[in-house]
């Protein structure tokens, strides 16, 4: 009996189903597997390369998003996790339509209250170098795709309010920031904390988190910057090579249906060192 060679996986993650559909688009060959716990992810072939992705859409927030990639990770051994999507421009010089690479990302949020003010307490990860540089190198060769190599911001907030507190502690406290999201932190701590994973937040501007906002997203602006993002995703995954020595120590996921059934019809020897036949038998109702 054969057994089919290991494929390297990227992560892919969203938040929303617009950001899903722009980036499952570019993927071919997919199937559904599903999580002992219920989180669903597609897997699937991104053609002209050696990568599977496997793409889940996670839902918002970056509490959300650091527990479930943290599942992810664990279940599905991934070489690189990627946090695509949209999100809102801090920068006069970025607009709609743009693409922002996370050079580092904020959390925005920590600090402590005193009578002299609020005082930031910064927490902040950087983006995988060798996924950047992958980046810078493709969108060269993009021509429709402005793109800023930046930090990000992620806060808990949507923020619709230019004159808002929560605008000032952003330009005062962290005035290099040329994009605010929802997820990316919570995405990078959990790569970090998980083997210190390549990884990067990728995101396309839909507004300029202000009271345009909601005009923005009307007028179609978060399925155009969603789809830019997407673009930069897959042409920085065309460039960004798996390393050659790479092995999936996971288990086989369970595929998508009623029952959740493991599926595959071979027994999977990786890892493993024989020096003979090895005979085995399928018991019913066992992997």
């Amino acid at each position: 009996m054969s057994v089919p060679e290991p494929q390297p996986t990227v992560l892919v993650l969203t938040a929303l189903p617009l950001e899903y559909d722009a980036v499952r688009a570019h993927v071919g060959q997919r199937e559904e597997l599903v999580h002992r716990d219920g989180t669903r992810v597609e897997r699937g072939q991104l053609p002209g390369t050696p990568w599977q992705v496997a793409l889940s859409e996670l839902g918002v927030g970056a509490d959300r998003a650091a527990a479930l990639t943290s599942q992810l990770i664990n279940w599905l051994r991934p070489q690189a996790v990627l946090f695509v999507g949209v999100a809102g421009s801090l920068k006069d010089d970025i607009g709609i339509g743009d693409v922002v690479v996370g050079t580092q990302v904020y959390e925005i949020h920590g600090g402590k209250r005193t009578p002299e003010g609020f005082l930031v307490r910064p927490k902040a990860l950087p983006g995988s170098h060798a996924l950047e540089q992958a980046a810078r190198s493709a969108v060269r060769d993009m021509p429709d795709v402005r793109a800023h190599f930046v930090p990000i911001a992620t806060g808990d907030v949507v923020l619709a309010d230019a004159t808002s507190e929560i605008a000032r502690h952003l330009r005062h406290s962290y005035n290099d920031a040329g994009a605010i999201e929802m997820e990316g932190f919570g995405a990078l701590q959990a790569a970090h904390l998980n083997g210190r994973l390549n990884a990067l937040v990728v995101r396309g501007i839909s507004d300029r988190a202000d009271d345009d906002k909601s005009r923005a997203d009307a007028s179609g602006s978060q399925r155009r910057a969603a789809g830019q993002a997407a673009s930069v995703t897959v042409a920085l995954l065309r460039k960004h090579r798996p390393r050659e020595d790479f092995a999936d120590s996971g288990e086989e996921p369970h595929r998508g249906g009623s029952e959740g059934t493991y599926g595959g019809d071979h027994i999977d020897f990786r890892g493993g060192t024989f020096y003979g036949p090895v005979v085995g038998k399928r018991v019913e109702g066992r992997g």
